[in-house]
């Protein structure tokens, strides 16, 4: 009886598989190979985003693949407003939406769900950090998945688990980065360790398959239904195969490569049939004119850049003419991609020899997928085929590489990767400074947020006051260079540049850093910092290791600030560099300065980071007044003088004065300043005492200081010590 045992699937798909089907097979493994409907195969596209369509098939993913998804659920948008302003200003309403969806993965279990991308950008890192506010939770689609309790709390009796799906669920998606919609996303799905075998693409027919077929270097692979005819043929185009019927069961190999043990076929068996091919020589041999179906190179998905589609071509050159490009739906990286291309373009180019021979006896060893030699020809040859007659066994053999392909390096070309950032919590100080002298005398409150790494993105900010909080805004992306002192901090008369005073900070992160300056950029302004309660300017800074640094050469009791700078500062004191990354807060909003603090939640602030805020009121403190002087007057009395200073003049640039800016008035106290015993009110700075008044005080109150204040609208100056009675 003849038997045909390799019907060429490619002629069945209009693709090249290498090896047929025989004839014996049939039923279901048939209808499963071949398919029934004009559904497609695998195929290689450009990075797809998540649809949400009736129908559209669920890609089975093995190995390591980067995909989109399909919605399954999804709940409207939620809406969110805060206000803000108020207090004479006008007030802002902001809105924000978030969004709860599903998105199925895979049709077969995964093992984890790696990096996702939203619109290009990273959504969730290597690492697992959502890089959006909102909740992830992973299914890996096993039989045995629970419901999920958000999809559950919204349908109730009609949810599902989805077991055998694997799917991803977002709760509360912010979408304040995504233009206020669902983004366009694509998963990186890790659904098996290591690399992808040929029997885990057929594994639903586990038990009518066998196959043995190695796939070196195919990393991941996705196969979206259709025929599983097309599946192989895709694969069979890079990774040769050969296919044989045993019963009804279809066993598929690899196509190897020449060994040393080969067979040699017997001489050609001579049939004078008028249907025999060959004749009386029992042979023919066919050449095809041109080359037209050689492969030029192999387009892939790149491992190398992030999955995105890539191009090999074979020799690492383009040929003259028409090209033919492979598509290849696997993830592989580009020297294996390059390497299969060379092996498939060799391939192509010896195929063009084709033998038919016949053989009087039944050999076992010749069998299709068998590499042999035959008499009279060069080479090797592949049995493709063969046919069982009533003279003989008719084989169809191909002409093979005569050796292994070209193999060498290759360059996966350059891709603009999404940065992968992890976010960690906020790192706050909140501070009042002094008025600048811009606009109305009102309290400036700054807010310095940073953290540890540069994936920090930002946090809202709000205002305590009496238990609530008010919303103030956020406090930007850019990260402020902040850290606290590790030395102490010496006190300082803050009258001259101390080129040796140092001190030792630990900034908050090693990425930031700190630079130096000249005496001019100190006079204009650089270099200024807030360390507890004082301003200064620093002139050197050098790193000592990580994100320690030595600051010297310093200004110190900057902007009024010399009452700070007069005592010693113990380690540990908030350092702040005032370079303009620090966020303002609306003066509107603010309220008393006593016991106020501001509050900043970040992505990744699992608690809230609280600040109190340094120096209250300090904006709205007159400066206290200076030069003091105290002279005997011809009668016996005693006459004080004082010089006042303006808030807001940092620098004296016009050398003109300055107007005060508020009434001129000082408080004149005998005694403690925080309870003097006596007190005078003059509008001029300077104060007589007459000798009388003199000698009644220095008789009752000796040894007691005289000192001064400016007294402002809102707040009195720092006392400045005038003389003793003596």
């Amino acid at each position: 009886m003849a038997t045909l045992v390799f019907t060429a699937i490619g002629t069945a798909i209009g693709g090249p598989l290498g090896g047929a089907l025989g004839s014996l097979i049939g039923g279901q493994i048939d209808r499963a190979v071949f398919g029934s409907g004009k559904r497609e195969g695998p195929r290689l596209k450009e990075l797809a985003v998540t649809t949400s369509s009736y129908g559209t098939p669920i890609a089975r993913h093995f190995g390591t693949m980067r995909a989109s998804g399909s919605i399954i659920w999804a709940t409207d948008l939620v809406e969110a407003k805060e206000k803000s302003g108020g207090k004479g200003k006008p007030s802002v309403t902001s809105y924000s939406y978030s969004v709860s969806f599903a998105v199925a993965l895979s049709s077969r279990p995964i093992r984890r769900l790696g990096r996702i991308w939203a619109d290009g950008n990273l959504l969730r890192g290597a690492a697992g950090d959502l890089k959006a506010g909102g909740e992830l939770r992973i299914y890996r689609g096993y039989g045995d998945q629970p419901l999920d309790p958000l999809i559950a709390s919204a349908e109730g009796g009609a949810c599902s688990a989805f077991r055998g799906l694997a799917y991803c669920v977002f709760e509360a998606l912010q979408l304040a980065d995504f233009g206020n919609r669902i983004p366009a996303l694509t998963f990186e799905i890790v659904a098996d360790d290591g690399a992808v075998s040929l029997a885990q693409l057929v594994e639903p027919l586990a038990g009518q398959i066998e196959t043995s077929a190695a796939l070196p270097g195919l990393r991941g692979f996705s196969d979206e239904g259709g025929p599983l005819a097309a599946t192989l043929a895709s694969v069979d185009q890079v990774y040769p195969l050969t296919s044989e019927a045993i019963g009804e069961r279809l066993s598929i190999t690899s196509a190897g490569l020449p060994t040393a043990n080969m067979p040699t076929l017997p001489e050609a068996a001579v049939d004078s049939g008028e249907d025999s091919f060959g004749g009386a020589a029992g042979q023919m041999r066919r050449r095809a004119p041109e080359a037209q179906e050689v492969p030029d190179g192999l387009r892939y998905y790149d491992i190398g850049r992030d999955y995105q589609a890539g191009l090999q071509r074979a020799d690492g050159q383009a040929r003259a003419g028409e090209s033919r490009i492979m598509e290849f739906p696997g993830a592989l990286d580009a020297g294996t991609a390059r390497n299969l291309a060379n092996a498939a373009a060799d391939r192509a180019r010896w195929a063009r020899d084709t033998l038919a021979w016949r053989v009087a006896e039944l050999d076992p060893s010749l069998r299709p997928g068998a590499i042999v030699r035959v008499p009279g020809e060069a080479g090797n040859w592949r049995i493709e085929t063969w046919e069982w007659r009533e003279h003989g066994v008719e084989l169809e053999l191909r002409r093979l590489p005569g050796g292994p392909a070209r193999t060498g390096e290759a360059d996966p070309g350059r891709s603009l990767a999404a940065p992968d950032l992890i976010a960690t919590p906020t790192v706050l100080v909140a501070y009042e400074l002094p008025w600048d002298g811009a606009g109305v005398d009102a309290r400036v409150i700054e807010v310095a947020a940073s953290a540890q790494t540069p994936g920090w993105r930002g946090a809202a900010l709000y205002l305590e006051q009496t238990g609530e909080m008010i919303p103030a805004g956020g406090s930007g992306s850019a990260r402020s260079v902040i850290g606290r002192t590790v030395t102490a901090l010496p006190a300082s008369a803050s009258l001259r540049f101390e080129p040796d005073a140092a001190f030792e900070v630990d900034l908050v992160a090693d990425d930031l850093g700190l630079s130096n300056a000249t005496l001019e950029g100190l006079a204009l302004g650089a270099n200024r910092a807030l360390v507890g309660g004082e301003l200064l300017q620093f002139a050197r800074a050098r790193r000592l290791g990580g994100g320690r640094w030595r600051l010297q050469g310093l200004l110190r009791g900057r902007g009024g600030t010399e009452g700070a700078a007069a005592v010693v500062l113990a380690p540990g004191a908030p350092f702040v560099l005032l370079d303009g990354s620090s966020r303002a807060l609306d003066p509107a909003s603010l309220g008393a300065p006593e016991a106020q603090s501001v509050i900043a939640i970040g992505l990744a602030d699992d608690d809230p980071a609280v600040a109190e805020v340094l120096n209250p009121g300090l904006a709205q403190r007159p400066l206290s007044p200076v030069h003091p002087r105290s002279l005997r007057t011809t009668e016996g009395g005693l006459m004080l003088h004082w010089t006042r200073r303006a808030r807001g003049t940092w620098a004296w640039t016009s050398g003109v004065e300055t107007p005060l800016g508020e009434p001129e008035s000082y408080l004149v106290g005998l005694g403690e300043a925080a309870s003097p015993l006596l007190h005078w009110q003059p509008d001029r700075c300077e104060l007589e005492l007459p000798p009388a008044l003199l000698g009644q005080l220095v008789t009752q109150y000796a040894g007691q200081p005289l000192w001064v204040r400016q007294i402002g609208r809102f707040a009195n100056s720092d006392p400045l010590l005038l003389t003793t009675l003596a």
